[in-house]
């Protein structure tokens, strides 16, 4: 009997939103929809971004990576959390126009403060959300040469991914996908130093993109034509909606057999039955006049033809119209940010810095002049919150001082100007 104690395995599994039986949150067994993923032809994929991959974060980094062959794996869950650290970087940037599906990258925290620190040219650098931040251009970048690449198919017009969404937590509770999803592993070596990017793309999406580099051909290429196939069904196959021949070629069992559909042959026992535009007396039960109306049954009076003289109306049936609803899909960062719109924030314009020591700032009398460290005519910072988000140029508004928004400073510099 249990001792009413939970398992490590039961605390990850309830903190990635699992059930350790197999359900779901919703109590729902876990499924979905049948995927064939082609791992020769993901290969071919990744391959070709290989090398874009370390050329771009030579770039970014100034260093000097090198990398080895991509691996590619079709896993669950459970398959992925064996490969990963406890605590892992993750990166949401999920596509959402050409494809459609979950698209994560994943890192160890040693890479990831790695990879901050030869951006920020830092020793070690801190890991907070300006590090996330620079992290999400770094997988941008890559993200990017993917999206080049499947464009060159001419398989996804409009490819595009949401922006990227960095966290970094025990692997338990980082988002993985559903079912069955590609993972590919691209190694990384600099100054010794073994590193792993990983790449986790959904189930559907992974198919599609193995099928634009011609996985699964021989696979689709032995089903044949639909219309072929159907038209080789033994020798009752579907000749058309015009019509059902003879299935098998003959009757069925003791029913006799079944007509083109513009009128069924008698069925063996049970009368015969005309074609659909009238149906002839079915043995024992009367005769069935044509679909205009009903004869009588034999012993159950006279039914009178259909929708008339019954004492009801035929119901008026349509196809249902579904409105256009593509308007009104806003994303979840639009709809969070929509909630903070009215927050104020602090915004501060530095002219310059300098240091000195605490006898001179003692010794500071009216008249004192202070030099900055800031040339003059040179653009000064634009703060919020006392983090850097643009520079711009002063000037005079009526008697005030204003200032005018010259640039605004890419994630990357944020973080490069923070000390």
């Amino acid at each position: 009997m249990s001792d009413g104690a939970i398992s490590q395995d039961e605390i990850d599994a309830l903190l990635a939103g699992v059930q350790p039986d197999g359900l779901n949150s919703t109590g729902h067994v876990s499924g979905g929809p049948s995927v064939s993923i082609d791992k020769e032809a993901l290969k071919t994929f990744a391959n070709n971004l290989k090398t874009p991959l370390i050329e771009k974060l030579n770039n970014m980094t100034g260093a000097s990576f090198s990398g080895g062959d991509p691996i590619v794996e079709v896993l669950e869950r459970d398959g992925l959390l064996v490969k990963l650290p406890e605590v892992v970087v993750s990166v949401a940037q999920d596509f959402s126009a050409g494809l459609s599906g979950e698209h994560q990258y994943l890192m160890a925290p040693e890479f990831a403060q790695k990879l901050v620190n030869l951006v920020t040219k830092e020793e070690n650098a801190d890991f907070d959300d300006m590090a996330l931040s620079c992290i999400c251009d770094v997988v941008a970048m890559h993200t990017g040469s993917e999206v080049q690449e499947l464009d060159g198919t001419g398989k996804f017009p409009g490819l595009a991914c949401n922006p990227g969404e960095a966290v970094n937590n025990p692997k338990a509770m980082i988002r993985i996908p559903q079912n069955k999803f590609a993972l590919i592993s691209y190694p990384l070596t600099l100054d010794g130093q073994g590193y792993t990017l990983w790449e986790a793309i959904g189930g559907q999406a992974a198919e599609q993109i193995s099928n634009a580099y011609g996985g699964n051909a021989a696979e689709l290429e032995s089903l044949g034509s639909p219309a072929g196939d159907m038209g080789a069904m033994g020798t009752g196959a579907m000749g058309g909606m015009g019509g059902m021949s003879p299935m098998g070629g003959g009757a069925m069992g003791g029913m006799g057999g079944m007509s083109p559909m513009g009128g069924m042959a008698n069925m063996g026992g049970m009368g015969g039955m005309a074609p659909m535009g009238g149906m002839a007396p079915m043995g024992g039960m009367g005769g069935m006049a044509p679909m205009g109306g009903m004869a009588p049954m034999g012993g159950m009076g006279g039914m009178a033809p259909m929708g008339q003289n019954m004492g009801f109306n035929v119901p008026n049936v349509q196809n249902l119209q579904y409105s256009n609803l593509q308007g009104a899909n806003l994303s979840g960062e639009q709809q969070n940010i929509s909630l903070i719109m009215d927050v104020f924030m602090e915004m501060t314009v530095e002219l310059g810095r300098t240091q000195k020591q605490i006898k001179d700032i003692l010794g500071m009398g009216e008249g004192t002049i202070i030099e900055l460290d800031k040339l003059a005519g040179e653009p000064v910072d634009i703060l919020v919150n006392h983090k850097p988000i643009a520079k711009g140029e002063v000037v005079v508004i009526d008697e005030n001082f204003g200032v005018r928004v010259t640039e605004i400073l890419s994630p990357l510099e944020r973080v490069s100007d923070l000390r």
